[in-house]
């Protein structure tokens, strides 16, 4: 019977993936426009600009993504192969590693054998691999749903300061985008910790913090490149 309550870490795959995709979309993007728009670029070559760095940035993104996950996806089917050989050889001493966990975790020796026994009769090998490589369906990787959440994720941060530069005029482009993009990043950090169950306001000034700090060096870069040309 499955219970009520909802828990984070079940939605911890995902979200680290959309989080860290919208959050790199909006710092990127931002960054960019504000370094173009503070060389003395015009609104052109500012919005191409950010238009190629937001399809360059989620191509990016999911190639990493899945990369990394699929990396994580092949050891734990490497585990669940060598611990499903391990079965059909021995499944006694399987049983035996099994129990000695659960004594390991509290139970005394003829509950942790009576546990062992009857989770390997239903599922040997899904308990071996939650108990023993904590592996779970939950936190299971899952290569293409990352690659696709990050992907989107920084695609729709993106999206935000380059609509802000195309209303924006001209002349207050740099500080407009700049202020935008960083109340949509303190929004941003503070969902993501209310999601995580995880304090708010700490959230939202970490994430604030470090992304203004590179929008401040890409415009003096930007400031630098332009007063050089």
């Amino acid at each position: 019977m499955r219970h009520g309550e909802w828990h984070g870490s079940s939605r911890v795959g995902w979200l680290r993936a959309a989080v860290l995709g919208a959050n790199d979309g909006i710092v990127s993007t931002s960054s960019l426009v504000i370094g173009v728009a503070a060389a003395g670029s015009g609104r052109g070559a500012v919005l191409t600009a950010g238009l190629a760095g937001l399809v360059a940035g989620a191509m990016s993104m999911a190639a990493g993504e899945y990369i990394s996950v699929s990396s994580q996806s092949d050891t734990e089917r490497s585990d669940l192969a060598r611990e499903t050989k391990e079965l059909a050889e021995d499944a006694e001493a399987e049983h035996r590693e099994l129990a000695a966990i659960y004594v390991g975790r509290g139970l005394d020796a003829a509950l942790a054998d009576q546990v062992a026994t009857q989770l390997m009769e239903k599922d040997a090998l899904g308990a071996h691999a939650r108990d023993e490589l904590g592996i779970s369906e939950i936190m299971r990787a899952r290569p293409i749903q990352a690659a696709l959440a990050s992907a989107s994720a920084f695609a729709a941060g993106a999206a935000l300061p380059l609509v802000a530069a195309i209303i924006t005029p001209e002349r207050q482009m740099v500080p407009v985008v700049a202020g935008l993009s960083l109340v949509f990043l303190a929004v941003l950090g503070a969902v993501a910790a209310r999601v995580g169950r995880a304090r708010m306001l700490t959230g939202a000034l970490r994430v604030t913090f470090w992304s203004a700090l590179a929008m401040a060096i890409t415009a003096a870069v930007g400031r630098l490149f332009g007063v050089m040309a």
